[in-house]
């Protein structure tokens, strides 16, 4: 476990952050963030999705983000999963993206809402062949006792599929996050991080520097 100090964390050049200059609504920082990642590390919309269980335990897992507009930060799954389930319980989440081949990150947290139905199946209808398959078969993350199980499902699935190439699963949801709270982290190798919060208040974007 000694080892785990030795491992470098970031590159030895990483990119400037001027917050003084930012944009003054985070949507647009994102984005061109997102775009400077894009260039330099793999799967730059991954993001880790947490939300809270029944229990009121946090749950988090890696998704991939689908897009960004006026409505929020959208990511898909069924409705029917234990992520979907959880959102219908309490609709809230928090979006975690992380991105060290550049030293950065960026939080955001708030209420999180579905999308208009002919949207959920547009999203999934532009899925690859192999992941409208599996999101058919159904049955995330309950237990499989059998591999076999899997196989001979997912081969009847794939035949139904490939008779029914317009249909869409009516649990397959597009979930929107409307953040009410932003934050863009840049590392330094000093230690002294960079730190600019979007704090939503009264409808508008209030702009902060935080402490490393």
């Amino acid at each position: 476990m000694v080892a785990l100090r030795g491992w470098p964390s970031f590159p030895e050049e990483l990119p400037a952050f001027t917050p003084g200059t930012a944009s003054p609504e985070p949507r647009e920082l994102f984005l061109e963030w997102l775009t400077e990642a894009g260039e330099h590390v793999l799967a730059p919309h991954a993001v880790t999705l947490s939300t809270v269980d029944a229990d009121g335990a946090p749950d988090a897992r890696v998704v991939i983000l689908k897009d960004v507009g006026p409505g929020g930060w959208a990511v898909a799954t069924s409705s029917e999963s234990p992520k979907g389930l959880q959102l219908r319980k309490d609709p809230r989440a928090a979006l975690t993206f992380f991105w060290p081949g550049r030293g950065r990150q960026v939080r955001l947290r708030g209420p999180v809402s579905p999308a208009a139905p002919e949207v959920s199946a547009e999203d999934f209808l532009a899925r690859p062949p192999a992941s409208r398959v599996e999101a058919f078969i159904g049955h995330q993350s309950q237990v499989l006792r059998d591999p076999a199980e899997l196989d001979t499902a997912a081969a009847e699935t794939e035949r139904w599929v490939a008779e029914n190439p317009g249909v869409a699963p009516e649990t397959w949801t597009r979930y929107l996050v409307d953040p009410d709270e932003v934050e863009f982290w840049q590392a330094s190798h000093d230690r002294r991080h960079v730190r600019l919060r979007y704090r939503k208040a009264d409808g508008e974007w209030v702009r902060e520097r935080l402490w490393p």
